[in-house]
């Protein structure tokens, strides 16, 4: 907090001839002036340049949702402070966009009128220095007032961010308070720690909460059987391997999933763990054939030889989570089995499920790619199924000849699949099972020969739990269900995927080896797709201009992720536990209440509530494991 706020007079001094006297500023703004001045900054600007609306609005949300769903519920506690005072309160996410903005009525129309919304970005270099920006800059709660502000559009303003760390240090977003100068309030700065505390508190206890669902629900798996197969958590590290692979490896509690395969396996297929309390992804379960078996049967598929090339127009990289995919894909290919591509938007599930048609003995029919999220509902049935002409108002001289039929002897690709409305759900449903398609308009059934490969983004089974997917049409899809890693989980791949991208269209860029790290520094929410963007940006800037570009977009993010630190996790000391006499079950089941005691400071009530049971049963087991 300052006393004070700078005066008009220093801030002009400042602005026209880069003087400053230190004695009487906050090192903070100080070294954010500097930023500014440095960056090139107008500060007679400072009104909001880059919004995102719609889906790319979305998308920012979906990627926080986590962090919204817990600090909404404190911001709304917040209202009637913030309403009788007259402010705004703010949720911005770590690349410094505003996920959401509520607050008193005249407050809101001020902001809007400097375009502080939803979807802008209210960065340093984007606005010059503000709470929000700064406090990302800083890694610490800040107060900005009025010409503390390096841009006159928020000369007016009072501000009051505090950063949102998780149990790592890794920033999960910001939030700020904001008011016209004259209603600035004394108890605010408080009023945001307070708050920004209760919120990184309520993010671990949901983190320990993951992680004791997800040992509870690898209690589900069949200890008896002869698969491999692992359970891990966010962290990649393993809470759970079956009986076939602790008799080969005796030490896997300690490991990583990526040590695995130092053991002879190689991952066969993975499928992610939702929460059941926030429909989250909390771990991944996956299953492991050894290296011997890679090219193995496919249970209740019959596979025909697999080309010793497998043909991919992408970029393979090297790393282990794409590797895996792709001898999965390969797998996958010979068959006529329908496919479900899971994964974030620009992930490459186009790619991936052209490599699968590319590779199939349908290889020489066509391949045809159908975006259900991009098509209006009225046009989704004509646009799948065709017409004859005369079908209705508008309709083509000669008909048209749906997606459907144009797939025959082929592929057909549902990208967003999970975007299909209720009645178009019934229709695709009938079809697959038919095998026959009768265009709009006609009394004429086509029979159709495809094999159908659909991809989305979504929890299908949530949707089908929600009864916004049918759960018949996902059973007929989900046959064989393939997940594509996001760009974060592969990174050593980046500078491959950079060089094969400038290859493909003919560019010459050479980057620093210090750009290139950077580059692999930075969890890049947009995938490929928001890599290659940034590649066709560099092509046309400048070199010199090349670090302001990158630390505009994303060097925010790249300074607050911290690195992992496995010593962090909770452990339990096998020595001191009596586990003579406990099958292998029990002695999971009896580790996860240990590790919920650990985490509640001993407290039998709040580690039942952890652990999501009754304090009557979590009674029980203490008494049955002696705890």
């Amino acid at each position: 907090m300052f006393e004070e706020s700078v005066s008009l007079r220093m801030w002009k001094r400042f602005v026209h001839e880069g003087v400053i006297d230190s004695a009487r500023i906050n090192k903070r703004i100080s070294e954010s002036w500097y930023r500014c001045k440095r960056n090139s900054v107008n500060p007679y600007a400072g009104t909001g340049q880059v919004v995102l609306a719609g889906e790319a609005l979305a998308r920012k949300r979906e990627n926080s949702r986590l962090f919204l769903e817990l600090a909404m519920p404190q911001i709304s506690r917040l209202s009637p402070f913030i309403h009788d005072v007259g402010m705004i309160a703010l949720v911005i996410d770590p690349e410094g966009y505003v996920l959401s903005m509520q607050g008193e009525k005249h407050a809101l129309a001020d902001a809007h009128a400097i375009n502080f919304v939803e979807g802008v970005r209210w960065t340093e270099d984007e606005v010059g220095t503000n709470a929000i920006g700064t406090a990302i800059q800083a890694k610490e709660a800040i107060m900005i007032n009025g010409t503390e502000h390096y841009s006159v559009a928020s000369h007016r303003w009072s501000c009051y961010a505090a950063p949102i760390h998780d149990e790592k240090g890794a920033l999960l977003g910001v939030i700020d308070v904001s008011s016209r100068l004259e209603k600035s309030h004394p108890q605010t700065m408080a009023t945001v720690m307070t708050l920004a505390y209760s919120i990184e508190q309520a993010w671990i206890k949901q983190r320990q909460q993951d992680e004791l669902e997800l040992i509870r629900r690898s209690l589900m798996l069949t200890d008896e059987n002869e698969r491999f197969a692992l359970v891990c958590n966010r962290e990649q590290r393993l809470v759970f391997a079956s009986k076939s692979v602790r008799k080969q490896i005796g030490n896997w509690a300690e490991m990583t999933r990526e040590e695995v395969a130092e053991y002879g396996f190689h991952e066969a297929r993975q499928a992610p763990v939702f929460s059941e309390r926030h429909l989250g992804i909390i771990g991944w379960a996956i299953e492991l054939v050894p290296s011997s078996l890679r090219t193995s049967r496919l249970i209740g598929n019959g596979i025909r030889n697999i080309p010793s090339t497998f043909r991919f127009k992408g970029e393979a990289g090297t790393s282990p989570a794409f590797s895996s995919v792709l001898q999965e894909l390969e797998q996958i290919a010979p068959t006529d089995t329908n496919v479900v591509i899971y994964g974030e938007s620009g992930t490459g599930k186009e790619l991936a499920a052209q490599a699968i048609h590319d590779n199939s003995p349908r290889r020489e029919g066509p391949f045809v790619a159908v975006n259900c999220g991009a098509i209006p509902r009225e046009l989704m049935e004509s646009e799948l199924f065709g017409y004859v002409e005369g079908a209705f108002t508008g309709a083509r001289r000669r008909g048209y000849q749906g997606k459907l039929a144009q797939a025959n002897g082929g592929t057909l690709f549902l990208d967003e699949i999970g975007e299909i409305p209720p009645a178009m759900q019934v229709a695709l449903l009938r079809v697959m099972q038919e095998r026959r398609v009768t265009p709009v308009g006609s009394s004429e059934e086509l029979a159709l020969d495809i094999r159908v490969i659909a991809a989305t983004h979504r929890n299908l089974r949530q949707q089908v739990r929600e009864g916004t997917f049918r759960d018949d049409l996902y059973y007929r899809l989900h046959v064989l269900p393939v997940s594509l890693p996001p760009l974060r989980a592969r990174k050593e791949d980046i500078p491959l995927l950079i060089r094969h991208y400038c290859q493909k269209n003919g560019y010459q860029l050479t980057l620093p080896d210090d750009m290139l790290t950077d580059l692999m520094s930075y969890d890049w929410p947009g995938n490929i797709r928001e890599l290659y963007n940034a590649v066709e940006r560099m092509r046309v800037l400048p070199q010199e201009d090349w670090k302001r570009f990158l630390t505009g977009r994303i060097a925010s993010a790249w300074e607050d992720v911290r690195p992992t630190d496995s010593a962090a996790s909770p452990t339990v000391d096998s020595d001191h536990l009596d586990l003579v006499g406990l099958g292998f079950r029990d002695q999971l089941e009896r580790k996860t209440i240990v590790q919920a005691l650990e985490k509640s400071g001993g407290s039998a009530s709040v580690a039942a509530e952890l652990l999501g049971i009754p304090r009557s049963t979590f009674y029980r087991k203490l008494k049955k494991y002696r705890l």
